[in-house]
This record gives structure tokens, C-alpha cells and sequence, in this order.
């Protein structure tokens, strides 16, 4: 799999399959943007920290230019959406109103903490809601890809940038493996199809444990 665009459709599948009905989903910049076209169920609702519950795909001929995500991006509205004032939105992900947000990351390291929001040295786009996120929601799904443009690691023992949260998340998805968060732990439940674990041991720098055969990786 070297087209990008076949690996973050894979993530964002795989994705898809974490979210259960009748739950309110937070979608992070990036590969988080695309999960929503592999829910078929009206009942799960996306929400935006800029205060929309109800968010969907648009088609172009249909754009408002003043109706936005959280990245800036167009958005359509489901019917029965809610509109309302970033304020009350932030009230919603602080009061643990979001059951589930899937976030982007520069780097995750092996107890679960990712680093999502800076760079040093470079100007990039900065926090956003990650922070709010982290800590409000109830579950925390991280979709990326397993390495970095010059084929690093992105899970490492330890985040070399800034950490957006003393909060580990849950649930990491690349497009080689799925991890599981336990105890402030990596765990490798699954392998992505094709892939193999000596591919995901020799692309991950962080420390895991096994569950496909009970034993520690490091």
C-alpha cells in the first residue's frame, strides 16, 4: 500500500467500525474527516467544537461558504441538526457529552500519550479542541499513519514534541495494526490486512505487548 489516499481510506474504515449508534462523535483534521462516509446509521451524530451536532458531507454544488467544520472545511447538516455557540460546545466536550473523538497525531507514545498540537520550531495550526477532547470525552480513538514522510516511527517509547494530554488514549489505528491502550500500555490486537508483525515490530519504536501471541515487544 503506497497510494496515501488508499491509507487513510483503509484507517478511516477501520475507524468506522469503533462507533456504535445513538453516540455523539467528535472528528478531528485529517484522516478523522473521512470516517464519516462509512457510517450508514443516522443515529450516530458528529459534532464540531464550533458548534454544530448533526454534521455531514455536502455535495459542491451545495456549499455554504459560512456553514464550516472545526477545520474550516464545508459541511452539510443533517436533518433534525443543532446549532449552537462554541462556548456551549466546549460545555458539551468538558461535561463528558461526547462519547467519542477521533483525533489526527504527529506522534503517540507507548503509554498511550499522543503529541497532536506543535512542532518546535515550525508555525502549524496549533491545539484546536485536542486538549478539551482528551479529557471530556469518554473515548478516544486516534487514526494515523504508522509512519512519519521520512519513515519514522510515529509510535514511540517516548514524544519527542509537546504531549497534548496526560490522558492516554484508547484505541490507535494505522494502516498496519490496531492498539489498544491498557494501563498505560500498547497493546496489538489486530494486524491490518496483508501485513504482517514483523512489518509493524520493525515500523514501531514503541514497546508493546502482543495479545495476537501473549508476549512483549521492545
Amino acid at each position: 500500500m503506497t497510494n496515501n489516499k488508499n491509507i487513510q481510506t483503509l484507517i478511516a474504515e477501520r475507524a468506522a467500525k469503533e462507533l456504535t449508534e445513538r453516540s455523539i462523535v467528535n472528528l478531528g483534521i485529517g484522516i478523522p474527516t473521512l470516517v464519516a462516509k462509512y457510517i450508514d446509521s443516522d443515529l450516530v451524530q458528529f459534532h464540531t467544537e464550533n458548534g454544530l451536532l448533526g454534521v455531514t458531507d455536502v455535495d459542491e454544488e451545495q456549499i455554504d461558504p459560512n456553514l464550516v467544520n472545526a477545520g474550516k472545511l464545508p459541511v452539510g447538516q443533517a436533518m433534525g441538526a443543532s446549532f449552537f455557540n462554541s462556548a456551549d460546545s466546549f460545555g458539551m466536550i468538558r461535561g463528558g457529552h461526547v462519547d467519542v473523538a477521533i483525533l489526527g497525531v504527529l506522534q503517540v507514545d507507548a503509554q498511550g500519550r499522543i503529541a497532536n498540537w506543535a512542532v518546535p520550531g515550525k508555525n502549524i495550526i496549533g491545539v484546536g479542541g485536542a486538549m478539551d477532547l482528551l479529557v471530556g470525552a469518554k473515548k478516544v480513538i486516534v487514526t494515523t499513519t504508522h509512519t512519519s514522510k521520512d519513515g519514522k516511527s510515529k509510535l514511540l517509547q517516548e514524544c519527542t514534541y509537546p504531549i497534548t494530554s496526560t490522558r492516554s488514549v484508547d484505541i490507535i489505528i494505522t494502516e498496519l495494526a490496531v492498539f489498544h491502550v491498557k494501563n498505560k500500555t500498547l497493546h496489538l490486537v489486530e494486524l491490518m490486512p496483508g501485513v504482517t508483525l514483523e512489518q509493524v515490530t520493525q515500523h514501531t519504536e514503541a514497546a508493546f505487548v502482543n495479545d495476537l501471541e501473549g508476549s512483549f515487544v521492545s
